[in-house]
Formats: structure tokens, C-alpha cells, sequence
């Protein structure tokens, strides 16, 4: 959805004259930065497709769909971007025939709506996955998932449509610019590409949230549960079973939890206001040679509420993320466009209209990124695959969390 045209002084002048005008002005840093772009769209989309192709365990449903993400931004860095570039390198002068231009309008109107229909099939997917986990298959394809892949692209085309069935020939095109010539049409697919699919992926994120949230509250009731049924039978048996030590305190011995239990218990993070905390009691020695070598609650809790911590503010940053750089990649570019296509009296500078494109161009080189460096199969595709030291600094500075670190999280949104 790219607006590529002339500073408002090239106006008045004629295509012969603007060349020398625009070969004055070459735009250098706008090469440099396309090239580095098209390289990283191209290479990260490349690395997902052959990653889901190569690796078994990656064939999931949820990762066709970012493989159909992928393809989507792969064909905008290829079809798209070059021609874009080289516009923008010319001073936004546009110097090829207006066919060219038609054809550049259509695919890029269709590739970036392929690109945002596809973000929010992916929350529909994990909405489904979240809320009817029993009825939602994770390792093929059903005909729910082909009807949504199917119907993200047939839909972009449609949006795409009119430009090539010719709106945008109008009398007295100016051949110097390649633009979507007709407001009425920019209204109507940026309505259709972005302000519908907006907020319903929004309102699906939010839904999966609160899925997760309600997921980890049931857990925490269980988990609660099965502990208070577990230590009455302990305490039970301790005080059938275990004879009275001379110089110990009447009564059953707090014995310790099986270490599963203790390891849910730590992960569950019931530990916050201490009550189900375990204090520690010196066993008799005779008890203690004769039991199974436990972790009490305490050393658990020193040593994993650090970590602990940290993984559940990682886990809840994962959806903020997803939806933040999309409005922040999206919005600029689709509120610039429509007000200018709305208000045709208002003095837009080109070079806000050129950075919000750039801007909505970028988010085909951040989902590549977002949408898998959060799965663990991924990161173990990745690494495996990497030379040595790529894996190795990203884990040691942060980039590429630990599995343990999003274990419960990937298994919800990223199978």
C-alpha cells in the first residue's frame, strides 16, 4: 500500500524534466535501509518456511499459519519492495510506465492485506486452541483450519481487486507518481484491511489472555487440592505407623512432599503470601536414614522465586508484544492514509507518508521474529541450525529465554 510520489515542487514540471530533478536527489540512505530490509524479510520468512518444512516436530497447525504469514511477507521483500525502494531512491519520483505502477498497487495492496488477514487468522487459531483446547487439533490440518487459510487469501485479493480491474485509470494521471488514484477506494481497503481485522484482533488476544489466566487460576485450585488431600494422608499414617522418639514433641511429624509436588508447587507460585510454605523441622535421625532425600519448601522458595518471578512476567509479555507492534508498525500508516484520502484539503509532508510506509513495512521483518522466537521448537530448530556462537549469544544475552522459561506458555500458543 505504498504512495510513492513527488515532492509538491516537482509538481508543475513534466516527466522529462523531473528525471534530472530526481537524479540530483538520489536518496541514499533510503537505498541503504531498503536493501538491509528486503535481505532481512527475505531471510527471516525463508529461514520459518524451510524451518516447518525440514523439522518434523515444527508441522503443527498453528505454524502452517505462520508459514502463511511467512509467504506473505516473502512475496512483498520480492515482489514489492524493490520497485518501492527504487522509487524512494529516486526522490519518489516515479519513472517506469503506469502498468508497472498498477501492478506494484495490486500487489502490494493484496500482499499487505495477505500479511494483517493472516496475523488475525493466527489469533483466531490460538483463541480456539485456548478456549476449546478438547475440540482443537494441533498436529493436522482440519477443514476449519483450511477454510481460514483459504479465506485469508481469497479475501486480500478481493480488497486487492478493483485496482486491477482498472479504478485506478483516471483522466489526467500523473505519470510521475504511483499512487491508489481513487479516495473512495483508499477509504474502502484500508476500512476492509486494517480498521475490521484491527480490533478483533485485539478483542481475540484479550480473549486468550483471560483463557490463560483462568487456565493457570484452575491449576492453582487443583494443585491447592491435591496438596491438602496429600498431607492429611501423611500426617494419617505418620501417626498409625511411626513409633514416639524419646525427647520429641507429641504429635505427627509435618513429613516432607513427594518432590513432584514440591516442583508443581514452586511453578504454581502459591508461595506469594507463604501459606503453604513447609518450615524446617529437624527429623530424627532414624527417620531421616530411612527416608527418600526431599527438597523442603524453603530451599525451593529461596532458590526459584527469582526465576519464578522472571518467568511470569516473560510469559505475560508474550501477547503485549504481538498486538503492540502490529498497532505500532500498522496504525501510523493506515490513520495517514485514510485522513489524506478523507480530507483531501489537508497538507500531509511526503515524508510523513514516506516513514509510515516504511513503518508498516517493517512489521513483515518483525513477525518472523515474533512469531517464533516464543516456541521452543523453533529455538531448537534454530539453534541446531545456526553456526555455534549465534545460538550461544542469544541465550546468554536474553534474546532466546530458556525452555523452562516458557514451557507453559509454548505449549498454549506455539504447538
Amino acid at each position: 500500500m505504498s504512495d510513492i510520489s513527488a515532492d509538491s515542487n516537482n509538481d508543475t514540471l513534466t516527466p522529462q524534466q523531473q528525471q534530472p530533478a530526481a537524479a540530483a536527489g538520489y536518496n541514499f540512505p533510503a537505498l541503504v535501509f531498503g536493501v538491509l530490509l528486503i535481505v532481512l524479510i527475505a531471510g527471516g520468512n525463508v529461514l520459518v518456511c524451510l524451518s516447518v518444512y525440514l523439522e518434523k516436530a515444527l508441522k503443527t497447525t498453528t505454524n502452517y499459519f505462520i508459514v502463511s504469514l511467512a509467504f506473505a511477507d516473502l512475496l512483498l521483500a520480492v515482489l514489492v519492495l524493490p520497485l518501492f525502494v527504487y522509487a524512494e531512491f529516486q526522490g519518489g519520483v516515479w519513472s517506469l510506465n503506469m502498468l508497472v505502477c498498477d501492478g506494484l498497487m495490486t500487489m502490494d495492496v493484496m500482499l499487505c492485506t495477505a500479511s494483517i488477514f493472516n496475523l488475525c487468522a493466527i489469533s483466531v487459531d490460538r483463541f480456539i486452541a485456548v478456549s476449546i483446547p478438547l475440540n482443537y487439533n494441533r498436529k493436522h490440518v482440519d477443514h476449519r483450519q483450511i477454510v481460514l487459510l483459504s479465506a485469508t487469501w481469497l479475501l486480500a485479493l478481493a480488497v486487492a481487486s478493483p485496482v486491477i480491474f482498472g479504478i485506478n485509470n483516471v483522466p489526467d494521471r500523473d505519470p510521475s507518481e504511483c499512487k491508489l488514484e481513487d479516495n473512495n477506494y483508499v477509504v474502502y481497503s484500508s476500512v476492509c484491511s486494517f480498521f475490521i481485522p484491527c480490533p478483533i484482533m485485539v478483542l481475540l488476544y484479550f480473549g486468550v489472555f483471560r483463557g490463560l489466566r483462568h487456565w493457570e487460576e484452575t491449576r492453582k485450585v487443583k494443585l491447592r487440592s491435591s496438596i491438602d488431600a496429600c498431607r492429611k494422608l501423611q500426617h494419617a499414617a505418620v501417626a498409625t505407623a511411626l513409633p514416639p522418639l524419646a525427647g520429641t514433641i507429641p504429635g505427627p511429624l509435618p513429613m516432607p512432599l513427594p518432590r513432584i509436588i514440591e516442583r508443581d508447587l514452586a511453578q504454581s507460585r502459591l508461595d506469594d503470601t507463604g501459606d503453604y510454605m513447609q518450615r524446617e523441622i529437624p527429623y530424627p535421625r532414624q527417620y531421616r536414614e530411612n527416608s527418600v532425600p526431599t527438597v523442603t519448601f524453603s530451599q525451593l522458595h529461596r532458590k526459584k522465586r527469582a526465576k519464578i518471578n522472571s518467568r511470569e512476567r516473560k510469559a505475560m509479555q508474550v501477547l503485549p508484544v504481538v498486538v503492540g507492534c502490529f498497532l505500532f508498525c500498522w496504525t501510523p500508516f493506515f490513520v495517514v492514509h485514510t485522513t489524506r484520502a478523507v480530507c483531501v484539503t489537508c497538507d500531509i509532508p511526503p515524508g510523513l507518508m514516506s516513514t509510515v510506509t516504511w513503518l508498516g513495512y517493517v512489521n513483515s521483518a518483525l513477525n518472523p521474529i515474533i512469531y517464533t522466537i516464543f516456541n521452543t521448537e523453533f529455538k531448537k530448530f534454530f539453534k541446531k541450525s545456526a553456526p555455534p556462537p549465534f545460538p550461544r549469544f542469544l541465550m546468554e544475552s536474553g534474546v532466546i529465554w530458556s525452555q523452562e522459561d516458557f514451557h507453559q506458555i509454548t505449549n498454549l500458543l506455539c504447538v
